[in-house]
């Protein structure tokens, strides 16, 4: 099924026994959030909140909230045809009249991509508009204690070139809400809104920008797809909607709008002019501290006049961007190897907040070829601020984590094939760095037949300074000790210990707690957001012709360290209020949890 809509696919999850209506008056401040919290947790429905102190706008949550729901929203059709184009390349260049005829089906499908125009009496969105106070009433919620205020957390945020109108941009990108005219504007380094407005500021101009809410689940799902800064996210969303994208011109002036959204929130960004954002307890499952972020000066908003507000909450994984992720993930890989030769597929892991760690299937046709993709991987896109890489040439399902180790484990040479490179950019909400948006990288290579066996159960003794050891998987050992603050030189001293003994595994991670190693998601969401390579990462070594050479073991310092933001954690009256109230949401709805 095709949604043109919010609205269609609200009644689907409806039809489908996936979507509970919460009738019950609820406060945007931070209950709404841990409602929704405990409802994901638990793998249930996509809420509709009808009653929202403050506001006259119900909430919808937890669109995306499992794989079922992904699934309902987009279906099978976007997949297939990604996989069959790519399929049909090699008889489509060049074209000829068979070859055409063949693929006749599919080259309609693609006939329907692109935007249409309607006139204002149907675009749904332009029933109605403000221009005084435009935000007063906005449900936006305030998801964690520590945050700066009320955040915007599903904006689709709209920009042009300033030079090129026609190479517009996309991106989710958060809001906080500081009065009923004004918003902070969360552009990062390596998104192409901050791109734009780089452009605007060169030019001491302030740039244009639309924010929708609502639209099409296609609308959502584009936004936070990692396509090429070429590639035009409006018309992704007409590919995964399997139609034309419905677009009105704003009677106010500025960007069109799409016509099926929710609400359009129309301003201009002003150059030079910054204000303090945050904190935000962000999808790292940390809060992001306040920096000073570009600033939205909001003119006018136009909504539908029974407008529904969606909204999503982020944290500690597995949240509603790990199910978007996964499908955006499945959808996009199959063009991997055309954007980039030498690469046979490629994940991103959601469990750390995607940009930590990243993996690949790459081609070894000649020694080293995996190294050089390995740079042309850091050097695409969003991939560039990949904090890990890991590269094998073995086919395999890359989201099987634990696979993927114990094949590159049983394959790399730790004096050739670990690559640790210092003063290079992080994600902006990855605080392991020295400062902000700095930090470092490293490439871990496994290609080639097996050269060691690994280990699968730990048979030593007692390790100096380490209370507990427990295997991850083989050759991966997670080691429990002192704090960093009580031992900061615990995993140096580590790796030259066992090295000296010969130690049988290759990776060691030292952690606060021993049972990240029960599952996948709590070792990769420790792991790889509390350590930053080239500080933390510690190995025996020697040092000729430019390039160290490890030996092993290679130890991972994944403690929290002093300066690191606080983990995300709930507040003890709201917990209490929703054990309270729990029974109350649910007493019209068809689920419990």
């Amino acid at each position: 099924m095709i949604f043109q809509s919010l609205r269609p696919f609200i009644e689907a999850l409806r039809q489908n026994n996936e979507l509970a209506i919460i009738e019950a008056p609820v406060d945007p401040v931070l209950e709404i959030a841990e409602i929704h919290r405990r409802v994901i947790d638990r793998e249930g429905p996509a809420l509709l909140f009808t009653n929202v102190k403050g506001s006259p706008f119900p909430v919808v949550t937890n669109l995306f909230g499992t794989s079922r729901r992904v699934d309902l929203a987009f279906g099978p059709r976007p997949e297939k045809l990604v996989n069959r184009l790519i399929g049909a390349m090699d008889t489509l260049v060049p074209p000829t009249l068979p070859a055409l005829w063949r693929e006749k089906d599919m080259l309609f499908d693609l006939v329907k991509v692109g935007m249409r125009n309607v006139s204002k009496e149907h675009a749904p969105i332009l029933q109605a508009s403000r221009t005084e106070r435009p935000l007063a009433g906005l449900p936006a919620l305030t998801c964690w204690q520590e945050d700066g205020g009320p955040f915007v957390t599903l904006p689709l945020v709209y920009t042009e070139h300033p030079l090129h109108a026609k190479q517009h941009n996309l991106g989710m990108y958060r809001m906080q809400v500081y009065d009923d005219s004004t918003t902070g504007m969360h552009w990062q380094i390596h998104k192409g809104g901050g791109f734009h407005y780089h452009e605007a500021e060169l030019r001491n101009e302030a740039l244009p920008v639309s924010v929708f809410l609502g639209g099409p689940p296609a609308l959502i799902a584009s936004a936070i797809a990692p396509v090429p800064e070429n590639v035009p996210e409006l018309l992704l969303a007409s590919f995964i909607m399997g139609g034309k994208l419905p677009m009105a011109d704003n009677p106010l002036g500025g960007h069109r709008i799409p016509a099926e959204a929710e609400f359009a929130i129309v301003g201009k960004v002003p150059p030079h002019e910054r204000r303090p954002e945050g904190p935000f307890g962000d999808h790292f499952g940390y809060y992001s501290l306040t920096h000073d972020f570009p600033v939205l000066k909001v003119n006018h908003m136009w909504h539908r006049k029974d407008a529904i507000y969606p909204a999503t909450i982020v944290g500690k994984p597995k949240q509603e961007d790990y199910y978007l992720g996964e499908f955006l993930q499945r959808l996009l890989s199959p063009a991997f190897p055309i954007v980039m030769s030498g690469v046979r597929s490629l994940w991103t892991y959601a469990e750390t907040g995607f940009h930590p760690l990243a993996a690949a299937v790459v081609r070894e046709s000649y020694s080293r070829e995996a190294l050089g993709t390995a740079f042309r991987i850091l050097g695409e896109g969003q991939l560039t601020l990949t904090k890990f890489l890991i590269l094998t040439d073995r086919p395999m399902d890359l989201a099987n984590f634990p696979l993927l180790l114990e094949t590159v484990l049983e394959r790399f040479d730790p004096q050739r094939d670990l690559f640790v490179f210092d003063n290079t950019s992080h994600d902006t909400l990855d605080y392991t760095g020295p400062r902000l948006n700095h930090g470092s990288k490293a490439v871990l290579m496994g290609v080639g037949e097996p050269v060691r066996q690994l280990p699968a159960e730990y048979e030593g003794g007692d390790i100096p300074g380490i209370n507990r050891v427990k295997p991850y998987c083989r050759g991966c050992l997670v080691a429990e000790g002192a704090s960093y603050a009580e031992d900061p030189q615990l995993g140096a001293r580590l790796a030259e210990r066992l090295s000296a003994e010969g130690c049988p595994w290759p990776l060691i991670v030292l952690a606060d707690d021993v049972y990240i190693s029960d599952a996948q998601t709590p070792f990769l969401w420790t792991t790889f957001t509390r350590f930053n390579p080239a500080a933390d990462l510690y190995a025996a070594s020697d040092a000729g012709r430019h390039h160290i050479g490890y030996r092993l073991p290679i130890v991972i310092d994944a403690r929290m360290k002093p300066g690191y933001p606080d983990e995300l954690f709930p507040r003890e009256d709201i917990v209490e209020l929703v054990d309270r109230r729990w029974k109350e949401y649910f007493q019209t709805a068809n689920w419990i949890g």
